[in-house]
Parts: C-alpha cells; sequence; structure tokens
C-alpha cells in the first residue's frame, strides 16, 4: 500500500503555530507577572549629604518598624486582594538612585517582618545633592518595571530638603502623573540648614506646591527624624487603605 504524503505546512501556518507554542509556554509566567494586588507603593528615600548617619538610621527604623506594624499589617490585610507591592528606593544627586530592596508582595506578617529584615541588612551610601526629580524619574521606571498589577500607583518621596540637582521637580512630577501615577510627599521639617542654606519657603508647603501630584496626594509632615516612624506609619495606612483624610493612631 503506497504511503500518502503528509503536507508541510505553509510558512505562514509554521509561524502561527511557533506563535502558538512560544504564548503557552510563557503563560504561566505571563500569570505569575500579572498577579494582583491593592497597590503598588515605590518608597522613595532621601540619602543625601545633609542625612547624617544618625539620621539615617532613624529613617530605615522608621520603615522598618511601620511596614512590620501590626495596624500597617491589618490595613493590607483589608484590601480587596489583601497584599500590596512594596519597592524601596534611595537616591541623593541626579546622579544617584539605587533600588535597595525590589518589588515584593506584601499580604501578612510574615512578609513583613521578613522585608524589614532585610532593610536592615542593606548597605547604605550618602551623597551629595538632592534631586527629587531625579528620584520621581527613576520611581517611575521602577514602577514599570513591576511584577505585579495593580489599579494604584503611588510614588512615596520622603527628603529634609528641596530640589537642587537635576531637572525641575515640576517637570518630573507632571511626568509621572500623566502615568496615572500619585505622588505623596514626607517632608522632614528641622531647624537645620541644608548645605548651609535654609529651604526658601518652608519644607511641608514646598511639597505641597512642587512635588506632589495626582488622584488624592497628599503631605504628611515629620517634624523631626525622631518623629519619623509615626509619620510613616501614619501615611502608609493612609495610602494603602486609600483614605481620604488624615489617619488617626
Amino acid at each position: 500500500m503506497e504511503a500518502k504524503a503528509v503536507p508541510h505546512p505553509s510558512p505562514l501556518r509554521r509561524r502561527l503555530l511557533l506563535a502558538a507554542g512560544a504564548a503557552l509556554a510563557a503563560a504561566p509566567y505571563a500569570r505569575a507577572a500579572a498577579e494582583p494586588v491593592d497597590v503598588l507603593l515605590v518608597l522613595a528615600v532621601d540619602v543625601s549629604r545633609s542625612v547624617d548617619e544618625d539620621e539615617a538610621r532613624l529613617q530605615r527604623e522608621g520603615y522598618r518598624a511601620a511596614v512590620s506594624d501590626p495596624a500597617v499589617v491589618e490595613a493590607i490585610r483589608g484590601g480587596m486582594m489583601g497584599a500590596i507591592g512594596l519597592a524601596y528606593v534611595e537616591w541623593a544627586g541626579a546622579e544617584y538612585q539605587r533600588l535597595v530592596i525590589p518589588w515584593t508582595r506584601i499580604a501578612g506578617a510574615a512578609e513583613a517582618q521578613g522585608w524589614a529584615e532585610r532593610l536592615a541588612e542593606a548597605p547604605r551610601a550618602s551623597l551629595s545633592w538632592t534631586s527629587i526629580s531625579g528620584a520621581l524619574d527613576f520611581s517611575l521606571r521602577v514602577l514599570n518595571d513591576a511584577p505585579f498589577e495593580a489599579s494604584r500607583r503611588v510614588i512615596d518621596v520622603s527628603g529634609d530638603g528641596v530640589n537642587n540637582s537635576g531637572g525641575p521637580v515640576e517637570l518630573a512630577r507632571d511626568r509621572v502623573v500623566a502615568e496615572g501615577v500619585t505622588i505623596n510627599g514626607l517632608p522632614i521639617v528641622n531647624d537645620r540648614p541644608t548645605f548651609g542654606r535654609m529651604p526658601p519657603v518652608p519644607l511641608d508647603d514646598y511639597y505641597r506646591e512642587n512635588v506632589i501630584g495626582g488622584p488624592g496626594a497628599f503631605v504628611v509632615v515629620a517634624e523631626d527624624f525622631q518623629s519619623f516612624g509615626l509619620a510613616v506609619k501614619r501615611k502608609l495606612i493612609r495610602e494603602i487603605a486609600a483614605l481620604d483624610g488624615p489617619t488617626k493612631i
């Protein structure tokens, strides 16, 4: 009996079959990349030279204590998805921004505590100048690379000085807000001059007028580095729970 020849698929059909196979092979990774969270939150933290070693320690301890605080964990678990995506960035002048802790999904106390321990172990640098504009542009790139999916995207900027390096902060703010991202501010107000000069306006007013933007944007003021931890806690609960007014703790 004569064997029948099996027709070869056309070039177009071969390309379609290859594309379908690639899509099927990538499907598990695509599902993982689109894992939903309630909010994507970048913590963008000032490590310019105006922040001395003691202040830097208080900053980090404030973030570690706040993220692992039971009230913050409760706010995380109370969301529709019960989880957030969190990234931690440190920044100084226009030439320095660093992703210290990459995207982490936090859905409970154990994950929050693990994140806090990672921050305690991370090395810290201190550089001159203060580029809030550079921090915003870098944080937007971090958001765009997030492996999770969320309806809200937030950059949380903390610092103790005005933009004095890189491009205008207002233009960077407008670029970020145009992407649908909210920028919230945590100015650290103290009576120490930055590089020998006091800011031209009160720092909290500067943040309100030049830094924050987007839906529901707000400022929480830390009166000094000693009170920083409580301010971070209030701010995180308000951001995670999407509250419209100040948080009472």
